[in-house]
């Protein structure tokens, strides 16, 4: 059980990897709201998990008998249910937040290119990627240490997971995609203390995500 007010019954369907399902764990706890955790193994998907996930994925919120599916979705129905607001107050700014969200999914996709990439010709036009990208988030942000100053929001949520990440790629090496950017690699600092990001995974994440790797055979397995 992770938070502290329980406002309804909520199981957070997981697997132990997906960064996803780490973005609702860490709203969850960032908002003090009670829940449970049932991981699932997605090379081996129970039959009950195909009845909550139409799409086959993970994270899946059960709440009150119904099952919330896709992540986007899950965030908003916690800001609608939850105490501790993420999203800011003004319209404008909270739809630029909702946008920069998107955009961290779209570097989601690229780091899932970068591990994927079976030869170095691949694996740098990702990295050429994922530092073009990161270098329009260091354009957005001001003075920190969260991406809305001082308070932390639904966008930390999002890109705590994506910065987790480069902690199994600074133990193979040095791939240069955040070289530079300041303000990028002082927010990773300050998302990685923070307690409800590094809850957010469990004690064998990065042993799992080192075996995920090398298992990929793919250009960074090589490395390893």
């Amino acid at each position: 059980m992770s938070g502290q007010i329980s406002m309804e019954a909520l199981t957070l369907v997981s697997h132990a990897l997906c960064p996803y399902v780490q973005r609702a764990a860490i709203a969850m706890t960032e908002k003090g709201m009670g829940f449970d955790r049932r991981v699932v193994d997605l090379a081996n998907k129970p039959d009950w998990f195909h009845t909550v996930s139409p799409l086959g994925k993970t994270p899946v919120l059960l709440a009150q008998d119904t099952a919330i599916f896709e992540s986007a979705v899950i965030l908003e129905y916690l800001e609608d249910i939850g105490p501790c607001p993420l999203h800011p107050s003004n319209p404008l700014r909270r739809a630029e937040h909702r946008a920069w969200i998107e955009f961290g999914s779209a570097i989601l996709n690229d780091i899932a290119g970068l591990y994927s990439a079976d030869n170095a010709n691949g694996f740098e036009i990702k990295r050429t990627a994922l530092k073009a990208k990161f270098a329009r988030v260091e354009a957005q942000l001001e003075t920190g240490p969260y991406f809305e100053g001082e308070q932390f929001s639904i966008v930390d949520a999002v890109y705590g997971p994506i910065f987790r990440y480069f902690d199994a790629f600074d133990d193979i090496a040095d791939f240069g995609i955040l070289e530079g950017l300041e303000k990028c690699r002082a927010w990773r600092s300050a998302l990685s203390a923070r307690s409800s990001v590094k809850s957010a995974v469990g004690a064998d994440y990065g042993d799992l995500l080192r075996q995920f790797l090398i298992k990929r055979n793919s250009y960074i397995s090589s490395l390893m």
